[in-house]
């Protein structure tokens, strides 16, 4: 009896640390979420067709085309991290990243880099503003007393990554035909 409640007691004081996932490293040494995906189905012309009509359907705040090519497409974005307290939530910031997609018969590949967080700020009306227009590299590292926040604008930055991906996936993999406007019919009076 007295080690099984000698066990249960462990496990509630040993905390093992959770593995989080964390962006892995380019190059140059900066954080990159990178992913090669397989298309046998869609041909390659369609892919940059789609990828094309995700970034200009997407929020145009969140989202802005930069350039394409014939094989690519680049543009560059905004996440915004949340913070969140009990219930009540507001956005702490954001992070800007450049986005690229490339298309081959069969496959094609994306990745967002060049992560840079800026913080957010109240203003005399109650919204909330970026401090500056400066980012921080989020691959930076930071002293000891802001760690733990750093660590969490991070983790945050990921998640949204992450979700980003996902949906930017399934949009490629749908077959979504563009709505074509519907021609209002103009009332004639004369026939009847």
């Amino acid at each position: 009896m007295k080690y099984t409640l000698a066990i249960i007691f462990s496990i509630f004081i040993v905390k093992l640390p959770a593995q989080e996932k964390q962006f892995s490293k380019d190059e140059q040494g900066k954080f990159i979420y990178y992913q090669v995906v397989d298309s046998q189905v869609v041909s390659k012309a369609v892919l940059l067709e789609r990828a094309k009509h995700f970034i200009h359907s997407s929020n145009k705040k969140l989202m802005k085309p930069e350039r394409s090519t014939d094989t690519s497409v680049l543009a560059n974005g905004k996440l915004i991290i949340d913070k969140t307290i009990l219930v009540a939530g507001h956005p702490s910031g954001e992070v800007n990243y450049n986005f690229v997609f490339e298309a081959r018969e069969g496959k094609y590949r994306f990745w967002l880099t060049d992560f840079e967080y800026i913080p957010y700020q109240r203003d005399r009306y109650g919204n909330f503003v970026a401090t500056t227009n400066i980012g921080t590299p989020l691959e930076k590292r930071v002293d000891k007393l802001n760690a733990g926040t750093w660590k969490d604008i991070q983790a945050s930055a990921y998640a949204k990554a992450v979700k980003f991906a996902d949906s930017f996936k399934k949009f490629l993999a749908t077959d979504k035909k563009v709505p074509e406007p519907v021609k209002k019919e103009v009332i004639s009076t004369r026939k009847w």
